[in-house]
């Protein structure tokens, strides 16, 4: 077999792939909608939609991550009341994103024993985005960063990234597999360069993570239900990756 083809360097997404994250952007979205209850209609006014509107627009201008969520709800809260809002009411959106930041990590089941197994054959690096402080912090309290050759915390998950990324570890794409449970910023952009990836589907994610179309098919990708399936998985696209022979998915 030519070494030169083997997988070399596995990457993981951090948020929703080795921890919980969305369920609590879930429930801070369903806090600014009880705020805004006593203002508007909120089928009337399409609540939930104008917010995503609004922070789709802001991420070119704060970013991925808590703050820029909260400042989009601020923006979304004064236009949806034609600036009646109250100011306390606008302190408690504050509020719900200090206790965003301030939730303990919590890693997602069997996720520790899948990183540790697959670090034991393949190099492996951690690929993140949002903000940089609150990224550094869940790393730090992850307890699984001393399994990594590298940590990149980056503001956007795109093929021109993992290109750079990719040369900077002078590795050829189709020698690396990403996994992560978003669609657009985990697997898409991996493929689109030649590489591999795993899906790990999570119960819930941001709208703006699934906005992409991806062949299901693709001999490049395997979807997993769960993190003690992810072993398998890569183990399978070790093989198929190095010319053997591929199994199902």
């Amino acid at each position: 077999m030519d070494d030169t083809e083997r997988i070399a360097m596995v990457g993981f997404d951090a948020d929703d792939t080795l921890w919980r994250s969305q369920d609590y952007f879930d429930a801070a979205q369903l806090e600014f909608e009880r705020l805004l209850a006593p203002y508007v209609d909120l089928a009337d006014s399409r609540a939930q939609q104008r917010l995503y509107e609004v922070e789709s627009r802001n991420i070119a201008v704060f970013g991925y991550g808590v703050k820029g969520m909260v400042l989009s709800m601020i923006e979304a809260a004064v236009e949806l009341t034609d600036a009646r809002i109250s100011a306390s009411d606008l302190h408690r959106i504050v509020g719900l994103g200090k206790e965003l930041l301030r939730h303990p990590v919590e890693l997602l089941p069997g996720i520790r024993e899948a990183v540790e197994a697959i670090a034991r054959d393949f190099e492996i690096v951690l690929i993140t985005k949002g903000d940089l402080f609150h990224q550094e912090a869940k790393v730090r309290d992850c307890g699984l960063a001393d399994l990594f050759r590298r940590i990149e915390i980056v503001s956007e998950k795109d093929s021109a990234t993992y290109a750079r990324l990719l040369a900077e570890f002078e590795l050829p794409a189709r020698r690396f597999v990403m996994i992560g449970n978003s669609l657009r910023s985990d697997i898409a952009p991996v493929l689109a360069l030649g590489g591999w990836g795993i899906h790990v589907p999570y119960h819930t994610t941001w709208a703006h993570e699934n906005a992409v179309e991806i062949d299901a098919g693709s001999p490049r990708l395997r979807t997993v239900s769960a993190a003690d399936q992810l072993p398998a998985a890569m183990a399978e696209l070790a093989r198929v990756a190095a010319g053997g022979v591929a199994g199902t998915s």
